[in-house]
């Protein structure tokens, strides 16, 4: 059984239990959420050693990292270090997107790599196996993938059903057109045959793989906006109609669900567009890329991103997919990996506390109670980077006569530190109310 299934019959799996656990709500709780599919965990049986993670509004939001090689850079260990390094950085999902040759014995290192669910686009794989300067996606190869990568341990997939053959001239009026790279791939094919998307007609026989090896469907947004302007379009909402459909019908075959959700929406359109979401798809877990909200900020797009994701988080996503300062510029490294990943986890617990998610502000009201009382230590193994925190800490310390003084910062000095003062006029107060 599904998990899906097995909650449908009121049956509390192991995995079920451990989400319970490390959210802290009960098993029924993460049991009734999945069996209405308003949760998921991606779990297929054949990854090992993976720990089950609860995707849905009841529990913290979570995080994905996108990693993989491309055609002109990288390889499998550079993946594999990436890998160890979204991990560390909290990461509690990892794609592995990668294209060009050997990417199932990429894929498999991840796997064997990875304690974290890990997710595919198997559509990259289908293009990249076949031959020619620009291959056409064979749909019966396209089959004949998802069900090599459900055997070989793959815990979600992302499939771009919902582009239909009638979106594709809305989506020609948009300033930036298609930017999903799996979008633009089935777009092609459909041009080329004047046929509908293969993924949508053939649907059930799609359904039949992922439900005998427990994949969750991560729905596409191939008609996600690339730019401001074409933001919240026709093109876009035509798609996620779709969607809505192809939710329903997951959860009827007993497949865990979940939807993506739009690249580049102003910030002023962000509610609107979560709020429609979990609307149109009956309350599936909304995973987001972003938002971005600005265009002209290449190499900040992790943090013009983040806050977009903040609000997403807010509003209604339930998964943030991870954009690093590389976007829309390149690969990106090991250090921009790791600052996608921070900036990510800090827009998922502000989300979490602005939604007054029940514990979420625990963290931060025990920071507080750290510095009040200049616990250092306390302070770094409470931020989310602590590496970085501590580290630049010393750093100020190294360039100071004063050292080994631990009651104030180098922001404002012993004698301007307002923490101190503070203190100082507690103490007062006290002394006077006697």
């Amino acid at each position: 059984m599904t998990q899906l299934e097995a909650a449908k019959q009121g049956i509390v799996t192991e995995a079920m239990l451990r989400v319970a656990s490390v959210e802290r709500v009960s098993p029924e709780t993460v049991r009734d959420a999945v069996a209405a599919g308003t949760a998921v965990i991606p779990l297929n049986p054949a990854h090992r050693n993976v720990e089950p993670v609860g995707v849905g509004r009841m529990f913290t939001t979570k995080i994905n990292a996108n990693l993989g090689r491309s055609v002109t850079h990288s390889g499998k260990g550079d993946e594999l270090e990436k890998l160890d390094i979204a991990l560390r950085a909290g990461a509690d999902f990892v794609m592995d997107l990668s294209v060009g040759a050997d990417v199932k014995n990429i894929r498999q290192g991840m796997l064997d790599a990875s304690c974290k669910p890990l997710g595919t686009v198997p559509v990259y794989e289908t293009v990249s196996r076949l031959a020619g300067d620009v291959p056409q996606m064979d749909p019966g190869l396209l089959l004949d993938v998802i069900r090599e990568q459900a055997e070989q341990g793959v815990d979600f997939m992302t499939l771009h059903a919902g582009l239909l053959l009638r979106h594709i001239p809305e989506a020609m009026k948009r300033k930036m057109g298609i930017v999903s790279r799996g979008g633009s791939i089935m777009a092609e094919w459909m041009m080329e045959h004047r046929c509908e998307n293969p993924l949508y007609t053939r649907w059930d026989e799609v359904m039949e793989i992922l439900a005998k090896h427990d994949v969750t469907v991560s729905l596409g947004d191939g008609l996600r906006p690339g730019c401001l302007a074409d933001a919240s379009d026709t093109a876009q909402f035509g798609e996620l109609d779709v969607l809505g459909e192809l939710v329903d019908r997951c959860r009827a075959r007993g497949v865990q669900v979940m939807v993506e959700g739009p690249g580049h929406v102003p910030f002023n359109q962000i509610q609107m567009n979560m709020e429609r979401e979990q609307e149109v798809c009956h309350g599936a877990p909304f995973y987001v890329l972003g938002p971005v909200v600005t265009d002209i900020a290449p190499g900040y797009d992790h943090l013009v991103s983040a806050i977009g994701a903040t609000a997403a988080a807010t509003y209604g996503a339930s998964l943030l997919c991870y954009v690093t300062p590389a976007e829309h510029l390149g690969l990106p490294d090991g250090e921009e990996v790791h600052q996608g990943c921070i900036a990510y986890k800090i827009a998922a617990h502000a989300g979490d506390v602005a939604r007054g998610l029940p514990g979420a502000r625990n963290r931060d009201d025990a920071m507080s109670d750290a510095r009040k009382v200049f616990d250092w230590d306390r302070q770094f193994s409470l931020a989310l980077d602590p590496e970085r925190a501590r580290a630049r800490w010393l750093r100020t310390r190294a360039f100071t006569d004063e050292a080994h003084s631990d009651d104030h910062c180098s922001m404002c000095g012993k004698e301007f530190c307002a923490v101190r003062t503070s203190r100082r006029i507690r103490e007062l107060a006290e002394s006077l109310g006697k």
